[in-house]
């Protein structure tokens, strides 16, 4: 893949531009973005860049961690927790996903999503309320392994990190996750999965994959 380099406020704005251009694949009044990435490539930050990009051009927009999606650690500790296998099936509670964000986003939903659900600190509920993303707007789910899961995204972004550089960027005790994403690379296949991919290894410095 034939990658070219771009800054991160060039990279935002021509996301959002094809966003705006672009229609639901299924019809629904609403658009579906996956920022898809390691924490150590920092989904969110590019998802907060992309919200404003496309607040600019007078898209309503809701973001959604996908961190907001915990398991109870009763579920997601089951196996330790320090288990990579626990962290890349078990950890994000995907069937809460579906119901709480992306079936009211369907053709005929109500708009109404959940922002979060579970606190992993305080492990409980975090009884945030519903809130209304208008017709014509576009939701941004950022985090780690979105991919893979049916979930209907109209454009998927992969941030992708070498081996060396997630590794270098991950925190020190953070590192047992590394084989969850060495798995994420074998079976799910993010950069070819992804309608663009985004070279993040030096900060400073990405490439993409272009518009498309």
């Amino acid at each position: 893949m034939r990658l070219e380099a771009i800054t991160w406020e060039r990279l935002a704005d021509a996301l959002a531009e094809r966003i705006v251009a672009m229609p639901a694949h299924d019809g629904s009044p609403w658009l579906r973005v996956a920022v898809d990435g390691a924490p150590a490539a920092s989904p969110d930050a590019l998802a907060a860049r992309l919200a404003e990009a496309l607040r600019v051009r007078g898209r309503a927009v809701r973001q959604v961690g996908a961190s907001g999606f915990l398991r109870p650690a009763s579920l997601r500790l089951e196996y330790g927790r320090q288990d990579p296998d626990a962290y890349h099936d078990a950890w994000f509670d995907r069937q809460a996903l579906w119901r709480e964000v992306f079936r009211p986003l369907d053709p005929g939903g109500t708009g109404r999503v959940l922002p979060d659900l579970w606190d992993p600190v305080a492990d409980r509920a975090t009884r945030s309320a519903y809130v209304e993303l208008p017709p014509g707007g576009v939701l941004l789910l950022h985090g780690p392994l979105l991919l893979g899961h049916w979930f209907p995204f109209d454009l998927s972004v992969h941030l992708k990190l070498t081996p060396a550089a997630l590794a270098r960027r991950t925190p020190e005790d953070e590192r047992w996750t590394l084989p969850a994403f060495a798995r994420y690379e074998a079976e799910t296949r993010p950069e070819e999965a992804a309608d663009v991919v985004v070279r993040a290894d030096d900060p400073r410095r990405p490439a993409w994959s272009g518009p498309g």
